[in-house]
Order: C-alpha cells, then sequence, then structure tokens
C-alpha cells in the first residue's frame, strides 16, 4: 500500500469516526430535547408561561455559569457576541417562551407533530447561513416529512389553525435560528460554551422576567412542577443543547436537524406514559411517516 493510499484509507476512518461520533452526540440532544413538552406541561402545574420559561433560563445560567467560572473560560473573541446574540434569542428566549405560551391550548402529543417541521426549517437556515447545499433528494425527504407535519396540523385544528399553532410555528424560526448559528459557532468553540455564554448573556433579562412572572402568576408548588422544572433547565437547556451543538459541529446542521424527526415520535411515547394523553390515530402515524424520512437524509452527502 502505498503512502498516499493509507493517507487516504486514514482520513475515511477518521471522517466515519466522526460521523458516528457526531451523529451519536446529536441522537442524544434528540433524546433529552423530546421530554422537554411533557416537562413543560408538567412545569405549568406550579407555575405561570413566564415564570416558567424565565426561571427555566435563569437555573440554566446559573449551572452554565459555574461551569465558566470553574474552567476560567475567558470572554469570547467580540467578533462571536453577534451570533451568540441570535442563539440566545433563538433558544434561550424565543422557542421556551413561544413553546410555554402554545401549551397552554395545545397538548403536548400536538405541539410534538407540529415541531415536526424545525428540520426543515433549521436545514432551510443553514443553507442560507452557512452556505452548506444537500442533495435533491435530501431536500425531497425533508419537504415530505413536513407536509406531513402541515397536513396533521391542519387536519387536527378543524381546517384552521389556531393561536397555539401560531405561537409554535414562531418557535420553529427562532429556534432554527439559534440552531444554526450555535451550530456554526461550535466548530470555533466548545459546545458547552456557546450556550454557556448565550445562557449568561440573557441572564439580566432573564431575572427581571422572572421577578416580573412570579409578581403576577400564581405558584403552586408541586412535585411535577420543580421536576419539569429542572428537566428544562438542566437537560432540555444546558446539557441536550451542549451535546445537539456538538454533534452539528461535527457532522453538519443540515443533517443533524434531520435526526430531529425522531423527536416527535418520542415525545408522543413520554405524553402517553407520563401525561395520560389519549393520542387521535393520526398523530402516531404522522410522526412514523416523517421518521422514515431520516434514513434517506442520513445517507445523503451535503456539500459544505
Amino acid at each position: 500500500m502505498t503512502a498516499d493510499n493509507s493517507a487516504t484509507l486514514l482520513h475515511s476512518i477518521a471522517v466515519r469516526d466522526r460521523r458516528r461520533s457526531g451523529t451519536a452526540l446529536a441522537s442524544l440532544g434528540v433524546a433529552a430535547f423530546s421530554l422537554t413538552f411533557p416537562a413543560t406541561a408538567w412545569g405549568l402545574e406550579s407555575f405561570g408561561p413566564w415564570s416558567f420559561a424565565s426561571l427555566r433560563s435563569v437555573l440554566a445560567a446559573v449551572i452554565a455559569g459555574g461551569f465558566l467560572l470553574a474552567g476560567r473560560v475567558p470572554l469570547p473573541d467580540r467578533a462571536h457576541w453577534a451570533g451568540l446574540a441570535v442563539v440566545a434569542a433563538g433558544v434561550v428566549v424565543g422557542f421556551p417562551l413561544l413553546t410555554t405560551l402554545a401549551l397552554r391550548t395545545s397538548t403536548t402529543s400536538h405541539a410534538a407533530v407540529v415541531v415536526g417541521l424545525l428540520p426543515l426549517t433549521t436545514a432551510v437556515f443553514s443553507a442560507l447561513r452557512t452556505g452548506a447545499r444537500p442533495s435533491r433528494r435530501f431536500w425531497g425527504a425533508a419537504v415530505a416529512g413536513a407536509a406531513v407535519v402541515l397536513g396533521f396540523t391542519v387536519s387536527q385544528s378543524g381546517g384552521a389553525l389556531s393561536a397555539g399553532d401560531g405561537y409554535l410555528f414562531a418557535a420553529l424560526l427562532a429556534c432554527a435560528a439559534g440552531y444554526t448559528e450555535g451550530g456554526r459557532l461550535a466548530r470555533l468553540m466548545p459546545g458547552w460554551q456557546v450556550i454557556g455564554w448565550a445562557l449568561v448573556l440573557c441572564l439580566p433579562l432573564s431575572l427581571a422576567g422572572s421577578a416580573l412572572g412570579l409578581a403576577y402568576e400564581p405558584v403552586r408548588l408541586g412535585v411535577h412542577g420543580l421536576a419539569g422544572l429542572v428537566w428544562t433547565a438542566v437537560f432540555s437547556t444546558f446539557l441536550g443543547l451542549y451535546v445537539w451543538y456538538r454533534g452539528m459541529a461535527e457532522i453538519g446542521a443540515a443533517r443533524a436537524s434531520q435526526l430531529q424527526l425522531a423527536q416527535p415520535l418520542l415525545t408522543l411515547v413520554w405524553s402517553v406514559a407520563l401525561l395520560g394523553e389519549h393520542l387521535s390515530p393520526a398523530a402516531p402515524v404522522a410522526a412514523c411517516a416523517v421518521l422514515v424520512c431520516i434514513a434517506v437524509t442520513q445517507t445523503e452527502r451535503v456539500k459544505a
């Protein structure tokens, strides 16, 4: 075997290992995210929507700040602050608040399938922001999954979209922007620092929101409410986003985003197991239909 052939083989092995590692990390993030809606529903048993979303960010920021201080991590370069602001606005403020407001009127199973649009939304944002060029087959699979989700949403709403769906669709745009920018930054700094600095950046706003929310919204502390708050802060917001951004940095935002097609199905399982929700026949069918698209998107190449 020549030196060139050896180098090519080693490179192929490294790329394969990197893809496996990135896929595993992004999948762990999806698993953590799949419990977010049920945990939020639990949290709303004890807190109002504004209080819950703000307290979730405060608790996550305290944890992230502790890690940053313990690691004596220096402040990010000035060039990264604009990107961190997008991450903060999208995944620290926008998505948690908008989905919490939506869950006042939508079931977690319905919200989970609507959020099945997030992979396509993130892939579009990634293509526009980073110049990634997925194949036509990739786009076909992503659009097919999105079409199923839209059909489910309209059928479950009696042919019209509800106010809860409006919050959910706005949350999709906010989250996709935050995911795309966070995935880009995770190639320049560790993923936990990306979400860590975004949380710290939002801490003054989160503290103000918590104070106002607790002053005007009733609080009825219970085991479910506290468990929901802890899960969304520790796993959905900090640890989940850490492994998610690290996985995105290794396999790319477009490819990683399509792994979230599995999230609606997982959330449907949690909704039944933890909340006792009764699913319509269309919900699991829709979730399984978009899940099929994962195999297609993960085998397609995405040109950088």
